[in-house]
């Protein structure tokens, strides 16, 4: 599989943007909460951090056959950014493997953005030649878990460093 590009993808309320260093002016508002890092692990970055965490991961793997693709979440009805989605794609044994994550900012929790967001990132990658979508959750993080249900994806017995691997075949 050639290099992959994130493109803009659209959901009933939301629009998920390629992440651009720009983004990490708004972004760092979004991601100051410490609460967001509980399960993660890690702190706030700050504006500079981001934008120089933001530069590096926009500029793409430096294994050719990985792709890095980075979105911002726009919630349209409020014109703010609200959190971000992501995918690492690339092979595997089994075939080509995306693993995802996501994260909502803690004022635009519980209203089904992450679901939402979650959900049009796995179908937008189930349209490309990705035989599994794959994601890393914390045990005792039942949001993250709940998004995961959301989006197709179902617990493994597999572990990766403390969290289970959740999975959704794509049977390509």
């Amino acid at each position: 599989m050639s290099a992959l590009a994130a493109q803009a993808i659209s959901t009933g309320r939301l629009d998920l943007l390629p992440l651009r260093v720009e983004h990490a002016e708004e972004m760092a508002a979004v991601l100051s909460d410490p609460a967001l890092y509980a399960f993660i692990g890690g702190a706030p970055d700050t504006r500079r951090d981001l934008r120089s965490r933001y530069r590096r991961i926009t500029a793409g793997s430096p294994d050719p056959a990985v792709s890095w693709l980075n979105w911002v979440i726009r919630l349209r009805e409020e014109s703010c950014l609200t959190g971000t989605v992501q995918a690492t794609v690339g092979p595997s044994g089994h075939g080509t493997v995306a693993e995802v994550a996501w994260v909502v900012g803690v004022p635009w929790q519980g209203r089904g953005i992450a679901v939402e967001a979650a959900r049009g990132l796995v179908d937008w990658l189930c349209g490309l030649p990705v035989h599994t979508v794959v994601a890393h959750i914390h045990p005792e993080h039942r949001a993250s878990a709940a998004v995961a249900t959301a989006a197709g994806l179902t617990p493994t017995d597999a572990w990766h460093d403390g969290e289970v691997r959740w999975q959704r075949s794509n049977g390509r």
